[in-house]
């Protein structure tokens, strides 16, 4: 039994250093909050810690048998560790191509742009015509404004693709990208007060009332704005006055 202990603690000990670089590294890069949630991950990474935490060490427990030969035994624990490679590279693979690259504002709403939502052809448009805000692989998240073009032609192409379906939105062309700062006006015209926001029911906006007043914040003020990731959505609050973030609230209840 010691020898199978040491084995799975071993086993445990490399799986756990490995899961966390990888996860770290890419928490820390990309998906610190709210990038973690509005981008849906954590059924991915639950995947991953399940196979490379719980089931590699657990395998390596039960076919650690001191009396079977140690090249068996090798043999064995490297097909257990291909299984939690495959798992951690497919993990991996999914969290980079889907980390979120930028939270957009554009007409009226914030949106999380994941790396998977930009493809390729757009992202050699932007280097050419906007490379200051193009993304690159090494790019972390940064906050910008997506109005649509000046060009009535393209905004209204680019609208009616959104609308109906078939074409892209403005947030997924970074061509189009500017500093955060320069939207800043349109910004302030498009923010709520918290009863004004109709994607919120009344008992979220009950409880977003009660933590906003909590933090020191007015739930009175147009101040407001649903930030969206997919389906999930956070609030947005801004100092009316400077218009800085200051908060990013999940619309729970309880």
């Amino acid at each position: 039994m010691r020898f199978r202990s040491k084995a799975f603690g071993l086993h445990l000990l490399g799986s756990a250093s490995a899961l966390t670089l990888v996860l770290g590294s890419l928490y820390l890069g990309w998906y610190r909050w709210p990038g973690w949630y509005l981008s849906s991950v954590l059924h991915v990474v639950g995947i991953v810690v399940l196979v490379d935490l719980v089931v590699g060490p657990t395998l390596t427990l039960i076919v650690a048998n001191p009396r079977k030969p140690r090249r068996t035994l090798a043999r064995d624990v490297a097909l257990i560790v291909t299984v939690q490679l495959a798992a951690l590279v497919y993990g991996t693979v999914t969290l980079w191509s889907g980390r979120p690259l930028y939270y957009a504002f554009s007409t009226n709403s914030l949106d999380c742009v994941q790396a998977s939502d930009i493809d390729a052809s757009e992202i050699a448009l932007a280097l050419r015509q906007n490379p200051a805000l193009a993304p690159h692989w090494y790019s972390l998240p940064r906050w910008i404004w997506a109005p649509l073009p000046d060009d009535p032609d393209a905004a209204m192409h680019i609208v009616n693709g959104a609308t109906f379906g078939g074409g892209k939105d403005v947030i997924d062309m970074p061509r189009y990208f500017r500093p955060w700062d320069d939207g800043l006006p349109k910004l302030r015209e498009q923010l709520m007060r918290l009863d004004e926001i109709t994607y919120l029911n009344k008992d979220e906006k009950h409880s977003l009332r009660l933590r906003l007043a909590a933090d020191g914040l007015a739930p009175n003020q147009r101040n407001s704005l649903i930030m969206w990731g997919g389906s999930r959505r956070v609030v947005a609050v801004f100092d009316p006055a400077t218009l800085q973030l200051r908060a990013l609230l999940k619309p729970d209840v309880g």
